[in-house]
């Protein structure tokens, strides 16, 4: 199966903890980078070319940051078949780019839970929308997307990126997948408990 190269990728997290090197590492590859929010300002304020998520989108975040990646320019970019042609003439027709990569941790649901003073609304307030949909949206298509969902994933990913020429093998993504697939399932199961 032919693999891609990784051109454009898509951070968004929670835990900011190693990111700006992680978003150091890509660009030093010719890796677009676009982001939201808090993710942006950290990663701009750090000198790192980024394009803010509502560039790409056309729309705001809005309703206190409930909505930002909920479009079809993220999910199509994420979840089009990279070698399927009907895939690539819609993207095409609607100036739909390819999103290679994602870096998204999920807002955190389960550390606000945990507190005994968080009130009902600040829980509900850190259950994800957007984070999950493109997890999945990215795992699914883990046959030409890299999806990232832990710190831990940077070191292999940026090893990966570097051995194979800007890309990542088949079975990393698939492995990334899998965990991704773990992640959302364990995040949507301590929602249901809470609830």
């Amino acid at each position: 199966m032919k693999t891609y190269k990784i051109h454009r990728a898509l951070l968004s997290v929670s835990d900011k903890s190693g990111i700006v090197d992680f978003a150091r590492s890509l660009h030093a590859l010719d890796i677009e980078i676009i982001s939201t929010g808090g993710t942006a300002k950290i990663i701009a304020k750090s000198n790192i070319p980024v394009t803010p998520v509502e560039e790409i989108t056309d729309f705001p975040e809005m309703l206190d940051g409930r909505v930002k990646t909920l479009h079809p320019m993220i999910h199509g970019g994420l979840l089009g078949v990279r070698d399927n042609k009907a895939h690539q003439k819609s993207m095409s027709d609607y100036n739909i780019i390819p999103i290679d990569l994602i870096c998204i941790d999920l807002y955190p649901f389960e550390a606000t839970v945990a507190k005994p003073e968080s009130t009902e609304q600040e829980v509900i307030e850190q259950i994800d929308i957007g984070g999950p949909a493109m997890i999945r949206s990215a795992a699914k298509n883990f046959k030409f997307v890299t999806v990232i969902t832990n710190t831990s994933q940077y070191g292999p990913v940026i090893d990966s990126l570097k051995k194979n020429k800007g890309k990542t093998t088949l079975e990393l993504r698939r492995d990334l997948a899998n965990a991704a697939f773990a992640r959302t399932a364990s995040y949507d199961k301590t929602i249901s408990n809470w609830m």
